[in-house]
C-alpha cells in the first residue's frame, strides 16, 4: 500500500475515533482465558502470575511489532474480580543464558524509539516494486549508501501509541490484568537458550523459567 493511501486511511481511523485515545493512555493486552495459556505460571497466594516470552516481538492488539534494542514479556497477573494489585515495571528482571548479570525492565516509553513495522514498505521501495523490480542505483558505485527512509511522523506516532497501550498497567489495579514489559538487550532471538524472569513485587517472589 503506498504511503498517500496509508495516510489516508489513518486520517479515516482518526476521525472514527480509533486513535481517540489520550497519548497516555495504557490499556494493556487481553486476559487469556487462563493461566495455562501462557508459557509459565507460578501461584502467588490467591494470585497467579503468569507470562510469555516474546525476545524481540512487541505484540499488539493490531499487530505484532519488533525491537532490535529490547525483549518483551507478555505478564498477566490472574484472579477474581475482587482482588487487586500494585504493579510496577521495577518489579521485573531477566537473566538471560544463565549469566551473572541481572537485567532490570525499562519504562515502555524508553522502547519507542526502537520500534519498527515488518508490514510498513518505506515509499522508495514499494514505487520500485509496483514498476517491476527493486532499483539498486547507479553503476558507478561510488556514490555513499543512502541513508533508509523514515516512517513518517502521523504512522510512527500511530505505531508508537500501539505499543504503548499494550504495556503493563502500573498502580493498584484489579484483576486480572495483562501487558508488556521490556528488557534492553540487542542479541539475536535464536541466541537466547534460556530466559529466568524474576517478579518481587506486592504479590510476593517468583522466578518463571522459559527454555526456547
Amino acid at each position: 500500500m503506498h504511503y498517500s493511501r496509508i495516510f489516508r486511511l489513518y486520517v479515516l481511523l482518526v476521525g472514527a475515533g480509533l486513535f481517540a485515545q489520550p497519548p497516555g493512555e495504557i490499556q494493556g493486552l487481553p486476559v487469556r482465558a487462563g493461566a495455562s495459556d501462557y508459557q509459565n505460571q507460578e501461584k502467588l497466594g490467591k494470585i497467579t502470575l503468569a507470562a510469555d516470552f516474546v525476545g524481540h516481538s512487541v505484540p499488539t492488539i493490531e499487530g505484532p511489532l519488533s525491537s532490535e534494542d529490547y525483549v518483551s514479556v507478555e505478564v498477566a497477573f490472574l484472579g477474581t474480580p475482587d482482588l487487586k494489585v500494585k504493579i510496577s515495571f521495577e518489579d521485573f528482571s531477566v537473566r538471560i543464558n544463565g549469566k551473572k548479570t541481572v537485567i532490570p525492565s525499562q519504562q515502555y516509553g524508553l522502547v519507542m524509539k526502537s520500534l519498527s513495522d515488518p508490514e510498513w514498505i518505506p515509499p522508495a521501495v514499494e514505487e520500485s516494486k509496483s514498476k517491476g523490480g527493486i532499483s539498486t542505483g547507479g553503476g558507478g558505485g561510488s556514490d555513499p549508501k543512502p541513508s533508509p527512509p523514515k516512517m513518517p511522523f502521523p504512522l510512527r506516532r500511530a505505531m508508537e501509541q500501539r505499543a504503548q497501550k499494550a504495556a503493563l498497567p502500573e498502580g493498584e489495579r484489579p484483576l486480572p490484568i495483562a501487558g508488556l514489559i521490556f528488557f534492553p538487550y540487542r542479541g539475536k532471538d535464536q541466541s537466547i537458550q534460556i530466559v529466568e524472569l524474576m517478579y518481587a513485587g506486592e504479590a510476593g517472589k517468583a522466578t518463571l523459567t522459559f527454555r526456547r
